[in-house]
């Protein structure tokens, strides 16, 4: 797995202390996690980019394993992690860095290159496609329109209620349960059935993710708590008032996107067209290749790590 030789500290950013995971010297490679994960989640493509000559640095992000969790659910915006990343970029003696985001991680990457271009070499971003700002209804709303008030996202915005049911449930459980997710329709959990009654017991692992594997993120999210990743998505409507100036603007960072075509993001209603008649290049105008992996859920990589690294070593190197 080429987890020897990974390196581990802590850095004060932005106010926060971040658990920060590197390897290798050249030029700096940041990964950016999504959830429910960690640093963990690069750890194939750590070793891979450090290999091929790069410095590659995956944080715990704000609220996630060993980085601090503010209390406060507001802390939590777009602006806060954003300013967290610029922050490590300093604390790392880079003007510069290279850029790979998955899914909450491909969000914030993606208004890193919005608000601090200057930052970033160029970009590869997984699983999320830059979503613009509708300025006519709130992110919630948009969610309970198309999905409905069971949707995840929406039933993530109560403080305490997930908690309290993914507190019923082993947690090595629940990690297996999202990261073997692999149904290309969104998750909905009723609430008379709860995410607890979403789980079938036991879940087979597949040969990409090892029972090891469970037990870091597990390990790690024991001592945590899931409330600080949950407040990424209880900052939603917040994130859409504090952008409101940003509507329309284009991110113009040199891009490729890369997505599994099993992956529920990739089913979105119209995120297709989006992705593949000119709308996304419209506001990413940068753009510069699109892959789509057949037979690929979200947690893509880790499910092809090989491909994945590859794909970020093609791309970068270019530059």
């Amino acid at each position: 797995m080429g987890m020897e030789g990974i390196s581990h500290r802590k850095l004060h950013v932005n106010g926060i202390n971040m658990h920060v995971a590197e390897k290798g010297d050249g030029p700096v490679v940041l990964f950016v996690h999504g959830f429910p994960e960690l640093w963990y989640s690069w750890r194939h493509q750590i070793a891979s980019l450090a290999a091929r000559g790069y410095r590659a640095v995956a944080p715990d992000l704000r609220g996630y394993g060993d980085s601090d969790a503010p209390p406060s659910a507001s802390a939590y915006t777009i602006l806060h992690l954003v300013g967290d990343l610029v922050a490590l970029i300093h604390a790392l003696g880079q003007d510069q860095v290279f850029v790979v985001g998955h899914d909450w991680g491909a969000a914030v990457a993606w208004w890193l290159c919005m608000l601090r271009p200057d930052k970033v070499k160029a970009l590869v971003n997984l699983s999320v496609p830059f979503s613009p700002r509708n300025p006519h209804r709130r992110t919630l709303d948009s969610l309970r329109a198309i999905f409905g008030d069971d949707h995840y996202m929406c039933r993530f915005q109560e403080h305490g209620a997930t908690e309290a049911e993914f507190a019923q449930i082993e947690t090595s459980l629940l990690i297996k349960k999202f990261l073997t997710y692999r149904k290309p329709e969104p998750i909905i959990v009723p609430k008379e059935k709860g995410f607890d009654g979403t789980l079938e017991t036991p879940i087979a692992l597949p040969t990409w993710l090892s029972e090891e594997d469970i037990n870091y993120f597990a390990s790690k999210f024991e001592k945590s708590g899931f409330t600080g990743g949950l407040n990424y998505y209880r900052c939603l409507d917040l994130n859409w008032e504090l952008t409101a100036p940003w509507t329309g603007a284009q991110i113009k960072v040199p891009v490729k996107f890369i997505v599994g075509d099993l992956d529920l993001t990739y089913h979105s209603p119209g995120v297709q067209d989006y992705i593949h008649k000119g709308g996304f290049k419209k506001l990413v105008p940068f753009l510069q290749d699109v892959v789509v992996m057949e037979g690929v859920g979200h947690f893509i990589n880790q499910e092809r790590p090989h491909d994945i690294s590859d794909y970020i070593y093609e791309f970068i190197k270019k530059f």
